[in-house]
């Protein structure tokens, strides 16, 4: 670590697989304290236990980011335990895809509550501590689909073009605190959910991207882990897609 990069406590929702593990890692590679959450202790468990035992400082706890009130009793145990959270990362996602006639309430509602909502009930109930020391990092993980839209996910592209206007307008909000606002739009990354494209579709997307290949969870992480840095403590209000130049 760097003189300016004391050990610092992040939060990272989403943190049990894919892109929210990857984060996780890099955070802790870079000496942070990171707290896994994820709706199962199977998953996010064990990914706190491997950052522990490659030497990094981690510890995890299941949450459902969907259920405000979960989100409040376990802000308010991280708060009393550590005072503040210095680095929140919201990466917790879900899809229910489907056309807008075949598209149920429960589907919207879910994805709504799961991709955007709960960003609004983590920062709200964990910036204040960071506006008092007048030093804090939030990100949000987006994606492009809320940039560009996609037929099929109006759920989706809403909840991630929601996180971008919520970005936005938090990081006038928070500015003059000296607390950083900003969104990580992923492209295709090669994750769980991509693995179980056909042949057919993989072909399609790779045509849509100028570089030719999927991008890596650890793509997304290091993004992520600059703007969590001192480094990045101009920037903010931005969404930066990583994506392999699909967005321009």
């Amino acid at each position: 670590m760097t003189e300016d990069s004391e050990m610092k406590v992040a939060l990272v929702t989403g943190a049990g697989r894919g892109i929210g593990k990857s984060i996780a890692e890099a955070l802790a590679k870079s000496g942070h304290h990171v707290i896994c959450v994820s709706r199962s202790a199977e998953s996010c468990g064990p990914v706190a236990e491997a950052i522990q035992a490659s030497g990094g400082s981690a510890e995890s706890l299941a949450v459902d980011v969907a259920d405000r009130n979960a989100v409040q009793v376990a802000s308010e145990q991280f708060l009393e335990q550590h005072g503040t959270i210095d680095i929140l990362v919201n990466c917790a996602g879900i899809t229910r895809d489907g056309l807008l006639f075949r598209m149920s309430d429960a589907d919207w509602d879910d994805v709504i509550a799961t991709n955007l909502s709960s960003c609004f009930a983590w920062i709200k109930h964990l910036a204040r501590p960071m506006t008092r020391k007048r030093w804090g990092r939030i990100i949000n993980i987006s994606s492009v689909i809320g940039l560009m839209g996609n037929a099929g996910q109006a759920n989706y592209a809403a909840a991630k073009s929601g996180i971008h206007g919520l970005t936005k307008s938090l990081a006038k909000e928070f500015a003059a605190r000296n607390v950083t606002v900003n969104a990580v739009a992923p492209g295709f990354i090669t994750t769980d959910m991509t693995a179980e494209l056909n042949e057919a579709q993989q072909t399609a997307i790779l045509g849509m991207i100028p570089m030719k290949r999927m991008g890596l969870a650890s793509d997304i992480a290091s993004t992520t882990d600059f703007l969590a840095s001192e480094g990045a403590g101009y920037i903010t209000g931005q969404i930066f897609t990583v994506d392999g130049g699909m967005v321009m």
